[in-house]
């Protein structure tokens, strides 16, 4: 959003005291919002709802079911691969590590709640940029 900056100095005295210098924000009815920019790899949110789920699942340390519902995520992942990694290939394999991470973290013996918290929210954070990137 373009935004002018307008300063007007009111330089009548009145009274022996000048007015205060008075700053306005005035938004160009010319002007589009800023929107993010898409992301080369495309609509990434149907990954990003079931992340968010994992997440909540993780958060309430039940973490048996954030296992079984990353496994949706990692089957809905690998079966767009060939859609997406040729669209942004190096964009494809941050994210993908990122759901490596999580993975692994939630598959360890025993898993710990912390790390599957950290990886989960590194996981949505990446996505997240990616949204935007």
């Amino acid at each position: 959003m373009r935004t002018i900056i307008l300063a007007t100095v009111a330089a009548a005295i009145v009274g022996g005291t000048a007015a205060p210098l008075v700053l306005l924000a005035v938004q160009d009815a010319g002007a589009t919002p800023a929107t993010p920019a898409a992301s080369k790899l495309g609509d990434l949110s149907k990954f990003r709802a079931i992340v968010v789920e994992v997440k909540a699942l993780a958060d309430r340390d039940d973490l048996p079911a954030a296992k079984a519902r990353i496994k949706d995520l990692e089957l809905s992942w690998d079966g767009a691969e060939a859609g997406l990694r040729p669209r942004a290939a190096v964009d494809w394999h941050v994210v993908d590590k990122a759901i490596d991470g999580a993975l692994d973290a939630l598959r360890a013996s025993p898993p710990d709640p912390v790390t599957c918290r950290r990886a989960v929210d590194e996981l949505l954070a990446v996505i997240d940029r990616m949204q935007v990137a």
